[in-house]
């Protein structure tokens, strides 16, 4: 009996240490592609476009088929160097898209009912941006 709970408490821990070295959940990491790219810290995202950045505000969850939808916002940018006060017009955003494996496609829908995308990011790249003109 006490081999039985030796072995049965040793294959408990080790489910567990398997368990924490599992991917979360959420979104995570570097992604990038040409003319966009996302970075995700805790599931929240900072993404970088040509001419224009924006935020994801909530952990980016993809559903079991890979899709998502998530609240963010969007700024345009402008050619040339930033001035001192410039301000950029910022509005909310809906972030969304699938993940498939490494590969994802998002869209951005904004609050003025214009859209931006789809864009094409691999988990791991490097964005390729290209400067406001």
């Amino acid at each position: 009996m006490t081999r039985f709970i030796a072995i049965l408490g040793t294959l408990i821990l080790a489910t567990g240490c398997a368990t924490m070295d599992s991917q979360p959940p959420y979104l995570t990491g570097g992604w990038g592609g040409p003319h966009a790219g996302a970075s995700f810290n805790g599931g929240l995202g900072d993404v970088q476009f040509d001419c224009a950045a924006g935020t994801i505000d909530t952990q980016v969850f993809p559903a079991q088929d890979g899709t998502f939808e998530v609240k963010g916002t969007y700024r345009e940018g402008a050619p040339g160097p930033v001035r001192v006060g410039q301000i950029f017009r910022s509005q909310k955003a809906t972030y969304s898209g699938t993940v498939l494996e490494d590969v994802m496609t998002l869209r951005v829908q904004l609050e003025d009912g214009s859209t931006v995308g789809p864009y094409t990011l691999t988990m791991g790249g490097q964005p390729q941006l290209t400067r406001c003109l």
